[in-house]
């Protein structure tokens, strides 16, 4: 039975082929888009969330500090739920950072020496909305000089500029690409609905005929459904595998890019996953899609009649 309902929808498809490369090409669009957002969505979160855990803020201490003093404020800093990942860099350390940064040009490093390096401790925060709380706060110990901010473009004046800037990226990404997303698929249903429909209209006569011989409701709208179902498959996988395709490609790149920052799985077995749950999802979503529009095409025929 079922051989003979796919038999049917295959027949109608290639009986009205433009019309089946239409709806195909409209799906494929359409799930390509959303795969290509839930990356973006994806990449964008982790970026967020490196910022937001990366060590970021750098209390300088005053020379003549002791090491009482600063161990102190290391123990103040560590209880501080809001505060995680604190380290202490001392002058000589400080040095060593420098000439390995500078060690393209030897010279620079055999002129300075640990004595002009402030002795710091480095930390981050939970949530960079803490960080000017937490360098308010720091800023008003004795032994500490000053206080930077390694995330801030421009200087400290900037800090909320920084957390504002990377939530509302985040946000216009989920924003807007779910928006274009729903635009999309809007597009795709009502193309999925004017194709069952037509089908249905050439197909009058047979349904006529069917009716009239007994058959039942459920053999008569199966193959339409059936053909909905197919173009709704197809356009899931041609659409992913797509943006599969396209990712693959940009990876390299923008993982060379990025650094140490996760925007994608640096492991193919990671990238596989997120790729395997966001085929899942399109799945789940083309099949209600096409269900849905196949029967209200149904139900918009008959009313008709």
């Amino acid at each position: 039975m079922k051989s003979i309902h796919l038999k049917t929808a295959l027949g109608c498809m290639r009986r009205s082929p433009f019309q089946a490369m239409a709806a195909t090409f409209v799906l494929s669009l359409t799930f390509f888009v959303a795969t290509l957002v839930s990356v973006l969505v994806y990449s964008s979160s982790q970026l967020l969330n490196y910022f937001e855990s990366r060590p970021q803020v750098i209390a300088f201490i005053k020379d003549g500090t002791t090491d009482t003093q600063v161990a102190d404020l290391q123990h103040k800093l560590e209880s501080e739920e809001k505060i995680e990942n604190v380290k202490y860099v001392s002058k000589e350390e400080a040095l060593s950072i420098y000439k390995k940064a500078t060690s393209d040009n030897p010279l620079l490093g055999q002129l300075v020496s640990p004595s002009i390096f402030p002795a710091s401790l480095e930390f981050s925060v939970n949530d960079l909305s803490f960080a000017q709380d937490i360098i308010d706060q720091i800023k008003s110990e004795d032994i500490v000089d000053s206080v930077g901010f390694t995330a801030a473009v421009g200087g400290e004046a900037n800090l909320n500029d920084v957390v504002n800037r990377l939530k509302t990226i985040t946000t216009y990404v989920r924003l807007g690409g779910g928006i274009f997303t729903g635009v999309l698929a809007l597009a795709s249903f009502v193309v999925l609905l004017i194709t069952i429909t037509m089908r249905m209209a050439t197909r009058k006569e047979e349904i006529e005929i069917l009716n009239l011989i007994g058959a039942t409701k459920a053999f008569i709208r199966s193959p339409i459904m059936l053909e909905a179902l197919i173009y709704a498959v197809v356009g899931v996988f041609v659409g992913w595998i797509l943006c599969f395709i396209t990712v693959l490609y940009s990876a390299p790149g923008l993982v060379s890019y990025f650094g140490e920052i996760p925007v994608l799985p640096k492991d193919t077995l990671g990238i596989l996953t997120i790729f395997g749950i966001i085929l899942g999802v399109e799945l789940l979503g083309g099949l209600i899609l096409a269900i849905s529009g196949s029967l209200l095409a149904i139900s918009r025929v008959r009313k008709s009649r």
